[in-house]
């Protein structure tokens, strides 16, 4: 018991000693977060409120010498049109004519999957069958079955026997 009772003041001491010492770091701690934030303020050089109003008025002054630059633009545009056509008074501007359009070409719509596989059905007299057409066209097995199930429903083409296909 009195062994019981030694380790128990012996533990308890060590918690005081460990109390003390945690107070001492988060003391020290403390400090050290202090002069880093006010280290912190000291480099953050805050503006005056001279420095922001001339800052805007930069600005705004560069915005005035783009708006001038595109007005005078504008105004020299529309002097070289005036001068370009001089009327006598009251007379008609004569009326401009139209250049001829020129006919664009259409392009041809690409052909799909579905119009092969069935183009190759059509050219096929006694009917083909669904490996035939993979190899021919170049598709996945999956990508013709489809193809060929639509068209069927479609009534575009027929079944002759099972498997194999010719035009309806």
């Amino acid at each position: 018991m009195r062994q019981l009772r030694n380790d128990v003041r012996a533990v308890s001491s060590e918690f005081k000693t460990l109390s003390k010492k945690i107070g001492q770091l988060t003391s020290q701690l403390t400090k050290t977060a202090v002069e880093g934030l006010e280290h912190a303020q000291a480099a953050i050089k805050l503006k005056s409120p001279a420095q922001r109003a001339a800052d805007a008025l930069k600005g705004l002054t560069r915005q005035m010498e783009k708006l001038t630059q595109t007005v005078e633009a504008f105004e020299k545009e529309k002097k070289t049109k005036k001068q370009g056509i001089r009327l006598k008074a009251g007379t008609k501007a004569p009326a401009k004519k139209a250049a001829p359009r020129k006919a664009v070409p259409k392009k041809a719509a690409p052909i799909t999957a579905a119009d092969q596989v069935i183009k190759l059905i059509k050219r096929s007299k006694k009917g083909i069958d669904v490996p035939t057409l993979t190899k021919k066209t170049g598709y996945d097995q999956k990508k013709v079955r489809n193809i060929v199930s639509t068209a069927f429903k479609q009534g575009k083409i027929k079944r002759v026997r099972r498997g194999v296909y010719t035009a309806a």
